[in-house]
């Protein structure tokens, strides 16, 4: 029987059993993939083939429906056939029903649960003769974990290749046309939504009302979701793809985990899926880089080369260092090995006659000789199978079936992690990238070859990919499981100490989720440019994929852009994205070339504020236009509104303040705001009720918010696009002395000006002073004050504005 305490997290929900395989592995021969979503099973008989199990469904031995229950949820299993429920115990709605517990078993039971992460909770208890269907829930934990065992009571092994254990009804209280889907494909209708890796969110647009499903492990399996519509009802089913899972004659394998939980606002469910995520994987992510990339730099592109590699470190030390920005990392073309389709693929050496005949060490030494990072990029699981470097290792690559080493386009030939000699090459070549070389920035590339799954680049929705059609020296490891093996040693060899960039999950979406607690950030979207059309790439696949940054990882959008041949609007508008969503802020621009206003562009978005941000219209909009960024780590809350029109044309921004994220309306307390635009440099009129914004095409606002006060109050600061978010550290008010007083962080030989907004026009400023040898001068023009401060050295400086 399964044993819950063998795996990570205990939580089960079995949907079939394998006495059930063999009947239905036939119907999968002839029925269409969108049929063949909603099979159970899928499985192959090792030779020589016979039943599985030949189980027999048995009598439930309750006759009464069994609950347990935590402060969000109940959930019930009815012996009698009629599945699961789940409730919200808020609201009293049952929002799952019919789970796929349709097949009696020997016995329900409700009992105790210990997890080593989530501590002592419940959980309901199935038990098969194949298997068993385990429901779980935690405290403080606001989902349902639901994970399915299979047993192989055969005599010979089995190797499983998809199982479908979840499908249940969704009620939201709403017929399905007035629903919609957010899943990895985007925001879609839930009968248009082709599959989502990983997580999927059904969500009433108006309400933000949802459930938010997510698989929580992908130890040896890729979790995907899937919805449909029956009548006007949706259903979500649940799928892992295993590829090749083996099962043991007389085994049991505990399957991956999935967390079902209602939320009223179906963002804080995603976000709250990603904590699960992080909790399970002990994520604890490093303090966010600032990154230049080589690749996109014009001129110096690619690989750059060392002596303007070296120019453009010296830059960066001198501009753009004391800003925050921190590592300079070297793209493709560096490295030796023969051209085919694809890159070169020999990471063991430079190559001699390519840009940097001095050797990767003599770069990566003279970028830290700046006090800067150095990082390299490579494709860790890949090789060239016909190239001498690899010739007599060609049993370091994953077969076909008919034994030819696995080759993928564009990724070349898939190496083998689990095989001995080929995680040796693997070792090697990070150990001397890292150790050797000094390279603490890894962007590791092709990630999806470590699957030995084909290239399905751009790949959102789910896809066929056939998955399993690999054959790895270890029989007993699934594609997934080789993957994560070798993201494992990737970072043992690496260190802990190396920033790891993985890149990228659209290559093939088995790489997304895969590598979930083994990277530091991902890239989420492909390859952009500087163009409109391909600039928007980063915003969409970044605001569908935010919840996961700096929880999960750090979603790398790709570049931004403020070169010359940028118009403005489009650079402030990058600029602007990547600052208040807090995504991996790179820059692949030749900054020694940048004009100042240019160069001043990319200050304005450094360092990252590291703070959880929000796009507000997420289930209205598949590129959201509105972004609230929050900071209530202080006595003072500051909010940041974003606001990004991305059609050609005007737009009228008009939102609910309450429902954006502002403080709410009460009966005794309807707040008034008052707002500066950073762009524009002014104050606007001040918002009350609604937002009211009318933004120019291919543009943005970004706002600076704060509620109407009977005293002067900071608004807004020169320093960063988020305005005070990162600059000011204290912000207090005397009204005795009349003093508004604080201190701020300022980049020495930065002008720093505080936009200082006052109550009416009766108020005035009499002195404005600074600590530490700063010097400060003011103007007041009506109701805003203007203070500047000037600062040699970068330092906290204590400031303080006296008015009458």
């Amino acid at each position: 029987m399964f044993t819950p305490q063998k795996f990570l997290i205990t939580a089960v929900v079995l949907a079939t059993v394998l006495a059930r395989a063999q009947e239905e592995q036939s119907a999968l021969s002839s029925a269409s993939p969108s049929a063949r979503y909603w099979t159970a099973l899928r499985v192959e008989q090792e030779p020589p083939r016979g039943d599985i199990s030949n189980a027999i469904p048995a009598t439930a031995a309750n006759a009464k429906p069994v609950s347990i229950t935590n402060e969000f949820l109940i959930v019930t299993v009815q012996p009698d056939g009629s599945g699961l429920t789940i409730t919200d115990r808020s609201s009293g709605r049952a929002f799952i029903t019919g789970g796929d517990f349709k097949v009696h078993g020997d016995e329900t039971l409700a009992l105790g649960a210990t997890d080593q992460k989530f501590g002592m909770g419940r959980c309901i208890q199935i038990s098969y003769p194949d298997g068993a269907d385990m429901v779980f829930l935690y405290p403080k934990v606001p989902f349902a974990l639901i994970r399915s065992s299979i047993r192989n009571r055969a005599a010979t092994p089995a190797t499983i290749r998809t199982v479908r254990p979840f499908e249940a009804t969704v009620n939201l209280g709403k017929p399905a046309s007035a629903l919609t889907t957010l899943g990895t494909a985007g925001l879609l209708a839930p009968n248009k939504n082709p599959g989502s890796y990983d997580w999927l969110a059904v969500a009433d647009p108006a309400t933000r009302n949802g459930v938010v499903f997510g698989w929580l492990t992908h130890d040896r399996g890729d979790g995907v979701l899937f919805s449909k519509v029956e009548g006007d009802t949706i259903h979500v089913g649940g799928q892992i793809d295993y590829g090749r899972l083996r099962i043991g004659a007389g085994d049991s394998e505990g399957l991956e985990i999935l967390a079902v939980g209602y939320f009223d606002d179906a963002r804080l469910g995603l976000e709250s899926w990603a904590d699960q995520i992080a909790k399970v994987y002990d994520i604890h992510l490093p303090p966010q880089p600032v990154v230049f990339c080589t690749w996109y730099s014009q001129p110096y592109g690619g690989a750059s080369d060392e002596k303007h590699l070296a120019e453009t470190a010296a830059f960066a030390d001198k501009n753009l260092k004391p800003f925050g920005f921190s590592v300079m990392q070297i793209d493709d073309h560096w490295q030796a090995g023969i051209k085919g389709d694809g890159p070169k693929r020999n990471f063991t050496t430079h190559d001699p006659h390519g840009p940097y005949p001095s050797g990767m060490k003599a770069a990566a030494d003279n970028v830290k000789s700046h006090g800067l990072t150095p990082g390299l990029w490579f494709l860790p699981f890949a090789g060239t199978v016909g190239d001498p470097f690899f010739q007599g290792h060609e049993d370091w690559f994953v077969k076909h079936e008919d034994g030819t080493p696995y080759t993928v386009k564009w990724g070349g030939t898939c190496l083998d992690m689990t095989y001995a000699p080929a995680r040796e090459h693997v070792r090697d070549v990070v150990s001397r990238i890292t150790h050797q070389w000094g390279f603490q920035y890894l962007k590791i590339d092709g990630l999806w070859t470590g699957t030995a799954t084909p290239i399905e680049y751009v790949n959102t929705g789910y896809k066929e990919d056939g998955i399993g059609d690999a054959v790895f020296h270890d029989p007993n490891k699934s594609n997934l499981e080789a993957y994560r093996d070798g993201l494992k040693l990737v970072r043992a060899a690496a260190g802990k100490n190396v920033f790891i960039l993985g890149c990228n999950g659209p290559q093939n979406m088995r790489s997304y989720g895969g590598a979930f607690g083994l990277v530091d950030g991902m890239r989420v979207g492909p390859d952009n440019k500087s163009d409109w059309k391909n600039l928007l790439r980063g915003p969409t696949f970044g605001s569908r994929h935010y919840f996961l940054n700096g929880r999960v990882w750090y979603n790398d959008p790709d570049p931004l852009y403020v070169r010359e041949s940028v118009p403005l609007n489009h650079a402030q508008l990058i600029c602007s994205w990547v600052t208040i969503s807090g995504a991996l802020n790179t820059s692949s621009e030749w900054y020694p070339g940048l004009p100042p206003d240019r160069l001043d562009l990319l200050k304005r978005t450094m360092p990252s504020h590291g703070l959880p941000a929000r796009p507000v219209d997420l289930f209205e909009n598949d590129l959201p236009g509105i972004w609230l960024l929050t900071d209530d780590r202080h006595a003072v809350r500051r909010d940041v509104i974003g606001l990004f029109n991305w059609a050609s044309k005007s737009k009228e921004f008009v939102y609910p303040l309450d429902k954006l994220g502002l403080f709410p309306a009460t009966q005794n307390y309807d707040p008034e705001y008052v707002a500066f635009d950073y762009w524009q440099n002014k104050l606007v009129p001040p918002l009350k009720g609604s937002l009211r914004i009318t933004v120019p095409g291919e543009s943005c606002c970004v706002l600076a918010v704060r509620p109407v006060s009977n005293h002067p109050q900071l608004i807004s600061t020169s320093r960063h696009i988020t305005q005070g978010i990162v600059d000011v550290i204290e912000e207090k008010w005397d009204n005795t002395s009349k003093t508004l007083s604080g201190r701020s962080k300022i980049v020495g030989g930065d002008p720093y000006e505080l936009r200082i907004v006052l109550p009416d026009k009766k108020w005035t400023a009499t002195a404005v002073e600074a600590s530490d040898g700063a010097t400060s001068a003011f103007t007041q023009s009506d109701d805003l004050i203007r203070a500047t401060i000037h600062s040699a050295t970068s330092e906290e400086v204590g400031w303080s504005v006296k008015f009458k």
